[in-house]
Order: C-alpha cells, then structure tokens, then sequence
C-alpha cells in the first residue's frame, strides 16, 4: 500500500486561486472530521503559505493527500511553487497584501502539528504542513471523500470573504468568552492574593510574638539561672563543710541526711548551669575561643575529671590512646561535649565499658567516638533525645535523674562549633555517641 493516498490538487496561479485553497482546506479537514476550528486553523494556515508561494513564483500547486503509514492517520499539504520569480505589481481594490515566507511560516507552525521548508531558492519553493486526524468514529473512505471534494464546487471570492467574516465573528465570540472566564480567574486571583496577604500579615505577627517569647524565655533562664546559682553555691559550701566535719562530729543519720542533700545540691547547680548556657547559645551571646588542642591532654584531664564517677563501679571508664592529629576548636566546649556523653554513658551503662576514642575519617574532619555497652535507645527515640526536656521511658531512668538538658545543649554547641552530634545505637545493645568537628576552625 502507497504510504500516501492524494485526494486533490489546486493550482496556484491567481488570487482566486488562492482563495480556492482555502475553500479546499477547509472542505477537506470537515470531511476529515476535524473539529470547527481544527478546520479554521487549517484553513488559514494553508492559504497563507499558498499566498506566500502565489506572491513569489510564477506557478504552483498544493497537494492534499493522506499519510496512511502514520498512526494515526496524517493530513498532509504539500504547496510547490516554482519557474520565474513574480515582479511586483500593485494590488487591485480587496486584494490582501502578499505574505511574507516567514511569516506564513510562523503562522503555519502554530496552527498545524509541523511545517517544514524543503526548498527556498529564487526559483523554486516547497512547504510541507501536517495534522494528525482526530480520532475516527468510523473507518474513513478516501475514495468517496475524494468524490465528494470532486462533485463540491469553490465558492466565489464574496462566499468565501463571507464565510471568513463568519469565522472572524465565531472567534471574536469565542476570545469574548474567554475574556469574561479571565476576568473572573482574575477576580478569583485578587481574593485569593487578599488572603494570602492577611495570611502572611497574621504569620509574621505570630512570629514576632514568638520572637519575643523565645526572647523572654532565654531572658527569664538567664536571670533565674543567675539567682539560683549564688544559693546553690551556699548550701553547697555548708554541705562541704558539714561533711568535713568543721562544726563537730554528725551522727551516721545527719551524715547521710546532709549527703542528699549535697548530691541534691549538686544535681541542680548542673541543670542551672545547663539552662544558662542554653539561655547563653539562644541569645548569641556565647564567645567562641578557637585555638590548638591536644587531644591526649584534653582526654587525659576528661580521665582524671571523671574518675569519681566511676570509683567502686562495676563499669570501666576506658580512653583509648589518640594519634597525633591537629584540632583547632574551643577546647572548653568540646570538653563540655564529651564529658556529657561520658557522664550519660555511665549513667546508663550498668556493667561493661564506656570507650572514648578518636575515629580517622579523613585529614579534613576530626571525630570523637564515645560508646558503652549499656541499654541502647530504640531508632523511633534516637532523634528525641536531642530535643529540650525530653526523655526515654525505661525503669534505669527513673533512677539516672536528668532533665533532659545534656544532650540537646551538646547538639546547639556543635553547631557553634561549625560540626554536628549524632548517634548509633540499638536497643539493648548499647549506643555509640559522635562528635564530628572540622579539622580546622570554621
């Protein structure tokens, strides 16, 4: 089978000619099924290429035809134009202008599928449009539509502007309706926009409240922190001194009443210094001190720091020896940092080891490793711990008092620090915590 059946061909030698295009454009794609304005762009843009070829060349023709072998089916026009180039002449009365090839092309390429120039030279010109067909309700008889077309006479040039000024009102009509949908779109738009402005107006006043309550937070933790801390350090002293005996002997139940209150002391002179350094870090109000660190030094004094933690404990505070490495950081908050994730560690570790270690993970970072063997935190946890005030339901808890403070603080000054705190663990089976700093200060 041929892949292209051809249903008519028009001369182009005229300006009737021209208009017969059309008229045949237009009569083919209705036969075809093409919908009204499938049938207008068609149309249109056939004749402007024949316009095109009818202003420039002595003689040309367009071919109708079928391209079967496409799926789905193809109408294809073929206009060719060639001999003499046309001199220009004046237009007659109602006569339109001759279009230009780039602008007939223009055209054509917006209102068909594609158009393709095969050949522009001074004597000759050949265009090719195609558009796919629209899907058929019934199977297409090419023979009887090219009887059909054959037994159709071409209208008169006055049918023809007629039937254009038809399609000109039926497209003012259809650009007016549009017109009115755009116009209610816009309406819609601009109440939308109004909400969306009283939105963003209502968002930052309730972020500006926020801002100054995040301010009064961190101011009333400033302040409470400061008055606390003069009272604390007084009971503390009396306690210290009461325990050594300076004002006589205590009875064994004075001495272990006095104990609690010491240790009870001491628990809360950590949450209150803990809550001034949060209040410190949300407020920008931290320095940062960078300088060397040497990190055996810095594990040696965390050791002796810690050792009465772990004196009469069945749980081994162990440091392994660091190679050489250069660390240029705050070395109090680093400090700060590893002796919390020590202290929790023995805190949840019942029996075993707690290992601090300096991991190699390239020349560019530096990375503290502190692992126990005590009772892990499950995956759902691992990212609340790291959140203020937030702790994990477990009856070792319950007797490790804390508040939730450590390990969030250790995360807001790794970020000072230019690194980051994460942790790996599985429940029941222990839970290493790390500290990734840059090699050098940020």
């Amino acid at each position: 089978m041929m892949p292209f059946v051809r249903l008519l061909q028009v001369n182009i030698g005229s300006t009737p000619d021209v208009v017969a295009v059309r008229q045949r454009a237009r009569q083919i794609a209705g036969l075809l099924n093409f919908g009204v304005q499938d049938q207008v762009r068609i149309a249109t843009a056939v004749s402007e290429v024949a316009r095109c070829a009818y202003g420039r060349l002595a003689g040309g023709r367009a071919t109708f035809a079928i391209n079967v072998q496409q799926r789905p089916a193809q109408l294809r026009v073929m206009i060719n134009a060639e001999g003499a180039e046309r001199p220009q002449v004046a237009l007659v009365e109602g006569e339109q202008p001759t279009a230009t090839l780039d602008g007939a092309l223009l055209t054509a390429q917006r209102l068909m599928d594609d158009c393709t120039v095969l050949s522009a030279t001074a004597q000759e010109l050949r265009v090719e449009m195609n558009k796919s067909l629209p899907p058929a309700r019934e199977t297409l008889d090419l023979a009887q539509i090219g009887a059909r077309l054959a037994a159709t006479p071409v209208q008169s040039t006055y049918a023809e502007i007629e039937q254009q000024n038809r399609e000109l009102a039926q497209a003012l009509a259809e650009l007016r309706e549009r017109q009115d949908d755009l116009l209610e779109l816009t309406r819609e738009l601009e109440d939308t926009n109004r909400g969306v402005v009283a939105l963003y107006a209502e968002i930052e006043e309730k972020a500006e409240r926020l801002r100054k309550a995040d301010e009064m937070k961190s101011r009333f933790l400033s302040n409470t922190s400061h008055e606390l801390r003069t009272p604390l350090s007084s009971i503390r002293a009396l306690t210290k001194l009461l325990l050594d005996r300076m004002d006589g002997p205590l009875t064994d139940e004075q001495e272990r009443q006095v104990a609690f209150i010491a240790s009870a002391a001491g628990d809360l002179s950590e949450l209150v210094n803990d809550l001034l350094d949060l209040a410190k870090i949300e407020a920008g109000k931290v320095e940062v001190t960078m300088a060397p660190i040497r990190v055996g030094e810095m594990f040696s004094a965390l050791k002796g720091m810690l050792r009465p933690l772990t004196r009469n404990a069945p749980v081994e505070l162990v440091f392994v020896e660091p190679p050489p490495t250069v660390l240029v950081s705050d070395e109090g908050k680093v400090t700060q940092i590893l002796r919390n994730f020590i202290s929790n560690a023995l805190k949840f570790t019942e029996q075993g080891q707690v290992v601090v270690r300096l991991l190699d993970e390239g020349e560019h970072r530096v990375t503290f490793a502190v692992t126990d063997s005590g009772i892990g935190i499950s995956p759902e946890n691992q990212q609340l711990i790291f959140e203020e005030f937030s702790q994990i339901e477990h009856p070792l808890q319950r007797r490790a008092k804390g508040t939730g403070l450590g390990l969030p603080l250790c995360r807001k000054l790794a970020t000072l620090l230019g690194g980051t705190v994460d942790v790996s663990s599985a429940e029941g089976a222990g839970s290493t915590f790390y500290l990734r700093l840059p090699a050098a200060s940020p």
